[in-house]
């Protein structure tokens, strides 16, 4: 009898982990599509600020859940907006969240600090490389692309610090876990 008591709570654990991992994927989706939706230059690229929801949720939900709120959330939004760009996404999205730490007690950490630096550099290049393969420009599409990823990284990060000092304010992830 007791193993199906504990079969039957880790199912609803999986169950909440899979419901926060489409709930951040859906708002992942929306702040990357709509909200702070910048257009940029010819190629159907676009800065946003969407990664800092990426960089929460990598905070709060072990790492393959994470990695399917990231990629679904990207994914979806490119797909709404520049479907070219969606598969590139998909991958970048996903590693952008693997530095990241959700063992905390906090979402704010130094690690997740050095994390969001991090998530730029792969940010950056990965973006760099994708253009590369989709349009063949190599000259100046490096500074291009790590400009617009500083711009889109380092509002991120910004918004990543804001929404985690709130976050850890309400002690978001000691009532998770209380949750879980």
């Amino acid at each position: 009898m007791k193993t199906t008591t504990k079969t039957k709570g880790t199912q609803s654990v999986k169950m909440r982990y899979i419901t926060l991992t489409g709930l951040m994927a859906a708002m992942i989706a929306l702040m990357t599509a709509y909200i702070c939706h910048i257009p940029v230059g010819v190629n159907g690229g676009y800065i946003h600020f969407g990664d800092s929801l990426i960089y929460i949720a990598a905070t709060l939900l072990p790492t393959p859940y994470a990695l399917a709120a990231a990629a679904i959330g990207g994914g979806l939004a490119d797909l709404m907006t520049s479907p070219m760009w969606a598969p590139a996404t998909i991958i970048i999205k996903m590693l952008i969240t693997i530095p990241f730490t959700n063992k905390s007690a906090k979402i704010i950490t130094p690690r997740n600090i050095i994390a969001a630096v991090i998530a730029y550099f792969i940010s950056g290049i990965s973006y760099f490389f994708a253009e590369y393969i989709l349009f063949g420009t190599l000259s100046s599409a490096f500074i291009a692309s790590m400009s617009g990823s500083l711009i889109q990284s380092g509002g991120s990060a910004v918004f990543f610090l804001i929404f985690g000092m709130a976050l850890d304010k309400v002690h978001i992830k000691s009532r998770l876990n209380n949750q879980l």
